[in-house]
């Protein structure tokens, strides 16, 4: 058996020296001062890439640590030494097709709109190892329908770790016909534990249908409803505090009904405010009628227009309701907050 050693190997001298220690008169000992900034001066006084060999790093370890940085990082690394510049020249070049891939996607900069272009670019990148342009590319042919070669790239970046691959190829499994809920299920898992948040809204409502359950999973071991339930509500709350609005509201019904959390008004009225405002139409809905049951009528009035507007046809009797009630002023200031909305950004 050969023997394991770790990286950068160790230089044949010792690379820390421990500070000599003096006893002092009482018996205890201490640092020597004039011994320590002998030895600092000393030591500061040769090169770096004398204390720390960082060529000797293994260049496949090095190239993958380069495919998570940015070009500004790509470019910095590259200049610690030759053996990283060689090693990381796939990732640079991988970044700058990958740059104007986007550019021509979404027409930045100079760049003109044109997906071809930005297809080919992402291609190019992803041949040199982007998963970040796997994903990308595998979008372009699912947008087009071409979903076998959306699958091919999607497969490569989620094997490879890219948490938007896995978090896709996941929702591919409960798409695709027959549906293959397991697969999906541990797809969606790994997304969800590197915090995608639409995988782990999609985590949620799998494991609160007990579509994919996997006996080896931990949170799959029970098969007891009430677990069930408490195990997609974990998963809607992690995806709601990162933003998703569609995850806010189901963790307010959570809360108000008491499934999977401690029941909790406070709570799930916060919930679903926060939802309202990203623009989740149900939300407005119905945080528009617990403000019309706490006599804020004008607010309400905001909030079932809001979602009146959005679609939701249940708004329109109680909003009707509302407005023989007030007066036209108070009817005029409303529309008038309503033109002026803007929903807050979110991740959904």
């Amino acid at each position: 058996m050969s023997k394991q050693t770790t990286c950068p190997a160790r230089s044949d001298g010792s690379r820390f020296t421990a500070l000599p220690l003096l006893k002092t008169n009482g018996g205890r000992s201490r640092h020597h001062k004039s011994s320590f900034w002998k030895h600092s001066t000393r030591t500061e006084s040769t090169s770096s890439s004398s204390r720390y060999d960082f060529s000797d790093l293994p260049q496949e370890l090095v190239a993958k640590i380069g495919a998570s940085l940015s070009y500004h990082s790509l470019k910095t690394a590259s200049l610690v030494c030759r053996s990283w510049c060689e090693a990381l020249r796939p990732a640079r070049e991988a970044t700058k097709f990958l740059t104007w891939g986007k550019q021509f996607k979404h027409g930045r900069g100079d760049f003109k709109p044109n997906v071809n272009n930005a297809l080919k670019m992402f291609l190019k990148a992803a041949e040199l190892g982007s998963t970040k342009a796997m994903v990308d590319a595998g979008l372009i042919f699912w947008e087009r329908g071409d979903k076998d070669k959306a699958f091919g790239l999607y497969r490569e970046a989620a094997e490879a770790g890219d948490r938007n691959a896995q978090g896709n190829l996941g929702m591919w499994y409960l798409q695709v016909e027959p549906p293959n809920p397991k697969e999906a299920v541990k797809w969606l898992y790994l997304a969800s534990f590197q915090g995608h948040v639409r995988a782990q809204y999609q985590l949620a409502i799998c494991l609160y249908q007990g579509r994919g359950a996997d006996r080896n999973m931990k949170e799959a071991l029970h098969v007891d409803f009430l677990q069930k339930i408490s195990c997609s509500a974990r998963w809607y709350l992690r995806a709601a505090e990162r933003g998703y609005a569609r995850a806010m509201y189901n963790v307010s019904l959570c809360y108000k009904y008491g499934e999977g959390l401690v029941q909790n008004h406070r709570q799930a009225r916060k919930w679903m405010k926060l939802a309202a405002d990203l623009g989740h139409s149900k939300a407005q809905y119905e945080h528009g009628l617990t403000l019309f049951s706490e006599r804020e009528k004008i607010t309400a009035l905001v909030y079932l227009e809001l979602a009146t507007r959005a679609g939701e046809r249940a708004a329109i009797h109680i909003k009707d309701v509302i407005r023989e009630q007030l007066s036209p002023t108070s009817r005029y200031n409303a529309m008038l907050l309503v033109e002026n909305w803007r929903a807050l950004p979110s991740s959904s």
